[in-house]
């Protein structure tokens, strides 16, 4: 990060590491599948495609993240354990929670038309998570089979409910045959009504399913003679089993022992009470501005293999604020967003109670989205270019007690774009010239803002001031009122004020920025 006198707005920031030997869990789950599922025309009670694209999702996140070792998951919700001595970015829950949704978010919606070929998104989807520390195997076990259990049981009740429906009751009439139903009894009603054998159901509706890494024999290549040579390697694998928190499936595993430990009895009887105090949770100050700032996890490389223009890509960035703008048009809360590069900013009014002011659930919700609206959009923004892999961005919140210093803070990420816009236009424009990168670092080693507008000028024949202002300013998002004239019933013109979001590429620094914008932070215009 640049040095400013702004720079002492990072003293806001707070550490949210899950300390060791604690064991790191991952829980993701769908944001309003309800509606989701209802809207994109899910089979009830369930959607073998939807339930194999989650499976897809959770094989992704374990090859992509090798201290991933155990995951389980059904219906829109899984669980992804880390191996017992993970530094994965250093445990900071906001970190490891972010990353984990947004690339689960990225293969969903990349992944959507192998599993539905026939259906369009109707709007992109969206997903929570939170961290469960674990403070030992036995509250991993107890934990894992909580989930287990509340996937029998809603699925039970889901089937029955569904299989009512379908044969002429309305929703409330099913609700209010099966309210106060016992296991068995929903069995009976399954089997004598229609026909169903609960138990013969197939195991990844009853079960739900899990996936973890084997080793198995893979080709790695072809010997001189067409005979293959294997090697033995950890793949992912998909297992659907009665009871994921007993000891024949864990112990009989050796990496899970390896990685976890091991089961010593088989689990009682599920305490969800109990499970649920190991939730990492933090709730955010009360009265304070909530800052929700975003990075894009490898975009240099990202950037690199989709062949982005340098130093700038127009279309990427305006990519960028096509996402932001469709953030501020789903969360009412966000007052404000400014970006730069892979990195955005937004800015939460100091009354929200977005979530009941749960830090997870805020970054969670908004990098889910935002990853969502990325991929969604890409084509629109590079029709020629497919996506090679699917992009992901992680998530901080910060706490900020007062409008000036929330202004400091933009500031201080204005000053940054500025700085390192004019050091990779230079380093670029040398990079282009015939330098190595090596010799373009070493060119502009030491070199003040003055020198960098000289070499510029003089070597290039670029006026830096003249750059378009996305580059050197960033952008800024925000709503503003817009009066639209409407006929009324008298044939008179009515004034109709409606809030629009707005891209804009201007200066936050200075005090005229929000003279002219009272509203942004809820403060009053001088007299």
């Amino acid at each position: 990060m640049a040095n400013s006198k702004y720079e002492y707005v990072k003293s806001f920031e707070v550490e949210d590491e899950i300390f060791s030997p604690n064991l790191l869990v991952v829980r993701i789950h769908g944001r309003d599948f309800q509606r989701f599922s209802h809207d994109h025309g899910f089979e009830k009670p369930n959607d073998e495609r939807a339930l194999n694209l989650m499976n897809t999702c959770a094989v992704a996140v374990l090859e992509e993240y090798p201290d991933i070792v155990f995951s389980y998951g059904y219906s829109d919700e899984y669980s992804f354990v880390f191996k017992k001595t993970t530094k994965f970015y250093q445990r900071r829950a906001s970190k490891i929670l972010s990353l984990i949704v947004s690339f689960f978010t990225s293969v969903y919606v990349t992944k959507w038309k192998e599993f539905f070929p026939l259906k369009e998104f109707r709007y992109p989807p969206s997903f929570h998570s939170r961290v469960i520390s674990c403070a030992s195997i036995e509250v991993l076990q107890q934990y894992l089979a909580w989930r287990q259990n509340d996937c029998h049981v809603n699925n039970q009740y889901e089937t029955c409910l569904w299989m009512l429906i379908k044969h002429g009751k309305s929703e409330n009439e099913a609700q209010e045959i099966l309210k106060g139903t016992q296991k068995q009894e929903k069995n009976e009603l399954l089997f004598q009504q229609f026909g169903i054998n609960y138990k013969k159901l197939p195991e990844m509706f009853r079960q739900g399913s899990c996936v973890f890494k084997t080793e198995m024999e893979d080709i790695v290549k072809y010997n001189e003679n067409g005979a293959p040579v294997k090697r033995l390697r950890r793949k992912a694998r998909i297992v659907h089993s009665e009871n994921i928190a007993g000891k024949s499936l864990w112990n009989g595993h050796s990496c899970l022992l390896k990685e976890l430990g091991r089961f010593d009895e088989d689990a009682g009887k599920v305490k969800p009470d109990y499970v649920r105090s190991f939730v990492f949770e933090n709730k955010l100050i009360p009265s304070t501005w909530i800052v929700i700032r975003i990075d894009g996890c490898h975009f240099h490389r990202f950037s690199e293999v989709h062949e982005f223009d340098k130093p700038n890509d127009e279309q990427a960035l305006n990519l960028m604020n096509s996402c932001a703008v469709a953030v501020l048009e789903e969360f009412e809360d966000i007052t404000f967003a400014y970006g730069v590069s892979d990195e955005y900013s937004f800015v939460l009014k100091k009354t929200s109670m977005f979530y009941q002011r749960q830090a997870s659930e805020i970054v969670s919700v908004i990098v889910s989205f935002f990853t969502s609206m990325y991929v969604v959009k890409w084509k629109g923004f590079f029709p020629q270019k497919k996506l090679k892999y699917p992009p992901s961005f992680d998530g901080r919140t910060v706490c900020y007690p007062s409008s000036d210093i929330i202004r400091d803070y933009l500031a201080w990420r204005q000053v940054d774009c500025h700085i390192n816009n004019q050091y990779n236009t230079c380093f670029w424009m040398l990079v282009k010239s015939g330098k190595s990168k090596s010799e373009a670092q070493g060119c502009l080693k030491g070199t003040q803002a003055r020198e960098k507008n000289e070499l510029l000028i003089q070597k290039f024949g670029i006026d830096y001031s003249k750059l378009p202002l996305m580059f050197r300013q960033g952008s800024s998002i925000f709503r503003a009122k817009m009066e639209k004239s409407a006929a009324s019933e008298n044939k008179s013109s009515v004034e109709k004020v409606r809030n629009k979001v707005l891209v804009s590429h201007c200066n936050i620094i200075e005090p005229s920025f929000w003279i002219a914008h009272p509203n942004i932070l809820n403060e009053e215009p001088p007299i």
